[in-house]
C-alpha cells in the first residue's frame, strides 16, 4: 500500500503549524547571549517569509519556564514591544540589562546590538 501525506502534513508526520513552530525555535535558539533580533527577522532567518505577527503570536504562547531566549526578540527598529511594568516586560529587559544589551527610551541599537548570523566574527 503507498502511503499518502495529507496537505497538512509533511513527510515526518508532522502538522504544517508544527513544523513552522519547530523551525521558529530552532532559528530563536541561536540567538547568541547579548545579541537581539526583531519579529521580522526572526521570521525571515526561520524560513517563514514575512512572518512577524506569527512569531510574536508563538512566542506569546510559550509555557511557563520554556528556556528559549524570547527576550532577545523585539519590534521593529528595536523597539521592545513588551510594555515597561509588566512582569514579561520587566522580566525582558532585567535580561537583556543581564546580558549587557543597552536600552534607552524603550529601545536597542540594532547597529551594535542586533544579530547577522551571515558575518563571521574575527
Amino acid at each position: 500500500m503507498i502511503e499518502h501525506t495529507s496537505p497538512t502534513n509533511d513527510p515526518t508526520g508532522m502538522s504544517s503549524a508544527e513544523a513552522r513552530r519547530t523551525a521558529l525555535y530552532l532559528t530563536l535558539h541561536q540567538v547568541p547571549e547579548g545579541k537581539v533580533v526583531s519579529y521580522g527577522q526572526l521570521a525571515e532567518l526561520a524560513g517563514l517569509g514575512r512572518a512577524a505577527r506569527f512569531v510574536g503570536r508563538t512566542l506569546s504562547q510559550l509555557p511557563d519556564g520554556s528556556t528559549l531566549p524570547w527576550h532577545r526578540v523585539l519590534g521593529a527598529g528595536g523597539k521592545l514591544s513588551l510594555a515597561a511594568g509588566t512582569v514579561s516586560g520587566e522580566e525582558q529587559r532585567a535580561r537583556l540589562r543581564a546580558e549587557g544589551v543597552t536600552i534607552r527610551n524603550n529601545r536597542v541599537d540594532m547597529q551594535r546590538d542586533g544579530w547577522r548570523p551571515t558575518e563571521h566574527n574575527g
